[in-house]
C-alpha cells in the first residue's frame, strides 16, 4: 500500500502513454479487477473541456441538460459504447453538481455502477499531454504512465491503419510522451504519478500489477493477469491491431522492432531518443546515425508539433478567463482521498 493512500480509495485515475505502448492491455487488466471499471477509449472528456465555455453557466439547469445531451447524443463521443441509458444519464447530470467535471464524472460513475464496481478510471494515450486539464477537472486524480521501448512503439504505429503520419511523427510521439512523463512525475509526486514498463508487465504480470494496485490503494486481484477472457467479449475483432489481447499475456512482441524498422528509421529513432532509451534500460542497437537531411526533417516535425501545442495552451489560457463557473468535479468520494498538495492550474 502506498503511504498516505487509504485502503479502497475511490479516486479516479487515468492510464496514459505513447500510442501502441500497451495501454489497451493495461486497460483490460485494470477492468478485470473486481473493484475497478475502465471503459474502452471514450471521446468526450477532452472535447467537453475544450468546448466548456459553449455550455454557459452550469448553475442553469437547461445548460446542464444541453451539456448532458451533447455528451450522450453525439456519435463522436462514443457514449453509446458504454451501454448506458442516455436519458437516465442526462437526468443524473441535470440533478448533479453544476460543474463540468461533475457531469463527466457522473458518466464514468454510471458506467462503473453498471459493471457493479465502485471505482472508475479512463484510458487514452493522448492524455499524457493533457494532465493539467485533467487535474482541473479531477483534482484528486492519479495517473498511470505505461512505457514501452520507443522503437517498438514506432514500428507498431507505422502499421496502424488509423495512423496518418510518417515515421518522423511516430518518433516524436514517443519522445513527447517520455518528456511529458518526466514533467508529470516532478509535478505530481509519487502519490499521484506511477510508471509501469510494458516489458516487465508482460514478463511478470502478477508482480507488476501488485505494485500498481499498491499505488492505487487497492488489493491485487489475480483476475487481472488473465484479461484475455474480457478482451474476447469486449474488444471487436474488426480492431485487428488489438487482436493479441484475445490471447494470454505474452512477451512475444518485445523487441519486434528488429524486424519491423528500416535501418534508417532505427538510426533516426535512436538518435532522436538519445538517453531516454537507456534511462529505461533499453539498449541501443548501434545503428548508424541518420543523414543530415533525415534529421533536419525530424527537427522540423518537432518544431511544428511544439508550435501546435503552444497554440493550444494559449487558447486554453484565454478560455479560462471567460469560464462561466468552476470546472472541478464535486462528486463525493468515499473514503476521502489523500490530502496531498496539488499544483496550481498555471504551473
Amino acid at each position: 500500500m502506498s503511504p498516505g493512500l487509504p485502503a479502497d480509495s475511490n479516486r479516479p485515475f487515468f492510464v496514459i502513454g505513447c500510442p501502441r505502448s500497451g495501454t489497451t492491455l493495461l486497460q483490460l487488466m485494470l477492468h478485470s479487477h473486481r473493484r475497478i471499471a475502465v471503459p474502452a477509449e471514450t471521446r468526450f472528456l477532452l472535447p467537453a473541456y475544450t468546448a466548456r465555455c459553449d455550455f454557459g453557466d452550469l448553475q442553469d439547469t437547461e445548460n446542464r441538460r444541453a451539456l448532458a445531451e451533447w455528451i450522450t447524443g453525439r456519435k463522436a463521443t462514443k457514449f453509446r459504447e458504454l451501454g448506458l441509458d442516455a436519458a437516465e444519464v442526462v437526468d443524473e447530470i441535470v440533478a448533479g453538481p453544476p460543474t463540468l467535471g461533475s457531469a463527466l464524472g457522473i458518466v464514468f460513475r454510471a458506467y462503473a455502477r453498471k459493471t457493479g464496481k465502485p471505482r472508475w478510471g479512463d484510458k487514452r494515450p493522448s492524455y499524457s499531454q493533457h494532465v493539467l486539464p485533467l487535474l482541473r477537472l479531477f483534482p484528486q486524480a492519479q495517473f498511470v504512465h505505461l512505457i514501452r521501448d520507443g522503437r517498438d512503439c514506432v514500428a507498431s504505429l507505422k502499421e496502424m491503419p488509423w495512423f496518418k503520419h510518417d515515421v518522423h511523427h511516430a518518433v516524436s510521439y514517443w519522445r513527447e510522451a517520455i518528456d511529458a512523463g518526466r514533467r508529470n512525475a516532478a509535478r505530481l509526486g509519487p502519490g499521484a504519478y506511477y510508471e509501469v514498463q510494458y516489458e516487465r508487465l508482460v514478463a511478470d504480470p502478477a508482480k507488476e500489477l501488485t505494485g500498481l494496485c499498491a499505488f492505487l490503494g487497492e488489493e491485487f486481484d489475480p483476475a487481472m493477469t488473465e484479461p484475455q477472457a474480457l478482451a474476447q467479449r469486449t474488444v471487436p475483432t474488426r480492431k485487428k491491431w488489438h487482436k493479441l489481447t484475445h490471447d494470454a499475456v505474452t512477451a512475444g512482441r518485445v523487441g519486434s522492432w528488429t524486424d519491423r524498422l528500416e535501418p534508417w528509421e532505427l538510426g533516426l529513432a535512436e538518435a532522436a531518443f538519445g538517453g531516454r532509451l537507456t534511462d529505461y534500460g533499453y539498449e541501443p542497437s548501434g545503428a548508424p546515425r541518420p543523414s543530415a537531411a533525415q534529421f533536419t526533417r525530424f527537427t522540423t516535425t518537432v518544431t511544428h508539433r511544439r508550435l501546435a501545442r503552444r497554440k493550444a495552451e494559449i487558447r486554453d489560457r484565454l478560455q479560462r478567463r471567460r469560464e462561466p463557473g468552476p470546472v472541478e468535479c464535486r462528486l463525493h468520494l468515499d473514503p476521502p482521498a489523500s490530502t496531498r498538495a496539488l499544483p496550481s492550474a498555471s504551473s
